[in-house]
């Protein structure tokens, strides 16, 4: 059975939703992929009654638990005098933390407040955990039945102490089998039809099936216990894939990590040696905004409307919209000279893209060498998820073209 371990968030930024608690939820990522059994989430605001006895119930129902938050010098981080008063452990002044902290302040040509002394106060009997990214150290205690770790709340010196020092620990101190989740990743599907489509697959019993939708991608997760054959999960992971066709984009867990649709689309353009010059109108920049950095993105251009963009390209908008794309495209594409072009337009005007209320219909045209595709689609809902809509389609269609060449 694997170990039980919980996160606890500390802070009353958290409890009163001013900040949102990502450090729970990326902490909690790596442990079940370390081989833990996450039980609870648990936030509590500055309180020290509150902090102290939630410490204590949690040191005789876990085996290990992973804090972060409340190790800062101000009067409200209270995490480590809640350790000290709960466990009744004395705080030691620690010479290392305390030279760190200086040298913090004095690469920045900064005078250490007195305040900062309180950081280096650390409980009897801990593992000190060096932060070379800030001024907070982490420590690390048993108490009762549950190994404790304490981290700061920035996410940044949080991520770096857990990968620098957390994650060799783990795997020291505890017995940990991992099992493996393997996420396929789809877009243009949702929730529902990907359960209609898999009705008939026999899952089973020991892999959890589950899902995770959001506007950008719907994510089908797979998680095999600890030593289940290869060989059956790389078939079952296949039979999946096929039935979502080519609606799969990328699948996590079997080899390198993926990325989301810009990643992968980012990487097949690499491979290919591909260039592309864009035209957006729905998107209203989005897509250049998700590649900036991208070297094969050679030029980008967005319009308010059709009628906008066809003046400043001094083109007499003939027949369907289409046919104006495919023009646009062309000259566009002279100009650039960009291997690949991606046009898209959309039907009515901007008052339509920003109406909830009107479902609004795009084009999107891709010109690959001799070859146009194109693509329809109607969207709706408020403008920036029509504008997320937009960009998203307009990825998938010259993700599909990069993988298959089609759409």
């Amino acid at each position: 059975m694997n170990p039980i371990l919980e996160i606890f968030s500390q802070g009353e930024e958290i409890v009163t939703g001013h900040v949102v608690d990502t450090n729970a939820a990326w902490l909690s990522q790596q442990a079940v992929q370390l081989g833990f059994t996450v039980s609870r989430h648990t936030a509590v605001g500055d309180n020290l009654n509150d902090l102290i006895g939630l410490l204590k119930e949690i040191s005789a129902r876990a085996d290990c638990c992973i804090c972060t938050g409340g190790l800062g010098p101000t009067s409200d981080d209270l995490t480590t005098a809640a350790v000290s008063e709960g466990f009744r452990v004395p705080l030691l002044f620690d010479p290392t933390a305390f030279a760190s902290i200086e040298q913090y302040f004095a690469k920045r040509n900064k005078t250490m407040p007195a305040l900062n002394r309180k950081q280096a106060l650390l409980p009897e009997g801990s593992v000190r955990l060096d932060n070379e990214w800030g001024t907070a150290p982490g420590f690390a205690l048993q108490h009762g039945r549950c190994w404790f770790v304490f981290l700061p709340g920035v996410p940044s010196e949080m991520k770096a102490i857990f990968q620098a020092q957390v994650r060799l620990m783990l795997n020291q101190r505890f017995s940990l089998q991992p099992g493996t989740l393997v996420c396929i990743k789809t877009f243009g599907l949702g929730e529902s039809e990907i359960q209609l489509r898999m009705h008939n697959i026999d899952i089973p019993e020991p892999v959890q099936l589950g899902f995770r939708a959001s506007m950008s991608e719907v994510q089908t997760k797979l998680w095999f216990p600890p030593n289940y054959p290869n060989d059956r999960m790389t078939a079952l992971v296949d039979t999946v894939s096929a039935l979502l066709g080519d609606n799969v984009f990328a699948i996590d867990g079997l080899g390198e990590a993926t990325g989301d649709l810009v990643f992968v689309v980012d990487q097949l353009m690499q491979s290919q040696g591909q260039t592309l010059a864009l035209v957006e109108t729905a998107s209203q920049g989005l897509i250049a905004s998700l590649c900036t950095g991208s070297a094969w993105l050679l030029e980008s251009r967005y319009e308010i409307s059709l009628a906008r963009l066809a003046q400043k390209l001094s083109l007499t908008v003939q027949g369907d919209v289409v046919t104006t794309a495919t023009a646009i495209a062309e000259q566009t594409r002279q100009t650039s000279g960009a291997s690949l072009v991606l046009v898209q337009l959309y039907e009515g005007d901007f008052a339509a893209l920003n109406n909830k209320d009107e479902l609004v219909t795009l084009h999107t045209v891709l010109l690959a060498g001799n070859a146009k595709y194109h693509s329809q689609n109607s969207v709706a809902g408020l403008g920036k998820r029509k504008q997320n809509q937009a960009a998203q389609l307009a990825l998938d269609l010259l993700r599909r073209y990069l993988q298959f060449g089609r759409i």
